[in-house]
């Protein structure tokens, strides 16, 4: 049995986009997460919340677009429902390709089996099958598939109360609704 399709470049690229972001997120110091201007950062070396411009939502071709800081415009909310009281790191999707990509990467002040719990639920109530495993090394991992060709992947690390979720999915563009 076939567990995944080919690789597309551009769905590569938005998932490369997503584990750059929650490793930034997750693994930067805060010296270096300043230095690359994220913030400025107080006489402790604590990164400091600054207020940030409206989201970015950039396009990468045709029917491919990503935005930072909220969902891109069309979003497949259904497929991937936003957990409640979750935040938007950065959205991807890209309905042209085949089979299509979306991408989420996410924040919430909840542990990370409540977060796979969350999506194991919303994922299975679509038909998605777990995918035996549930970690990549000490990171939280989890896989779900439907069908022969439609993967989804949940991965989700923990850092001083706060979870950071990314998720990727590759399915059939006519079950995106």
């Amino acid at each position: 049995m076939k567990l995944f399709g080919k690789p597309q470049p551009v769905s590569l690229a938005l998932l490369a986009t997503g584990v750059a972001l929650t490793i930034s997120a997750c693994g930067s110091s805060p010296a270096s997460t300043a230095s690359q201007g994220a913030g400025p950062t107080s006489s402790s070396g604590a990164v400091t919340a600054s207020a940030s411009p409206a989201p970015a939502a950039t396009s990468t071709g045709a029917g491919a677009s990503a935005a930072v800081g909220a969902l891109v415009p069309g979003f497949p909310q259904q497929l991937i429902p936003l957990m409640p009281k979750a935040a938007v790191e950065s959205s991807s999707f890209d309905k042209n390709s085949s089979p299509a990509s979306v991408a989420l990467v996410g924040t919430i002040a909840s542990p990370v089996d409540a977060v796979v719990a969350f999506y194991t639920s919303a994922l299975t109530a679509q038909g998605f099958k777990e995918v035996p495993g549930n970690t990549v090394g000490s990171i939280k991992s989890k896989d779900f598939l439907r069908g022969d060709n439609e993967t989804v992947n949940i991965s989700v690390v923990e850092t001083a109360g706060k979870s950071t979720f990314t998720i990727g999915a590759n399915v059939a563009a006519g079950s995106i609704k």
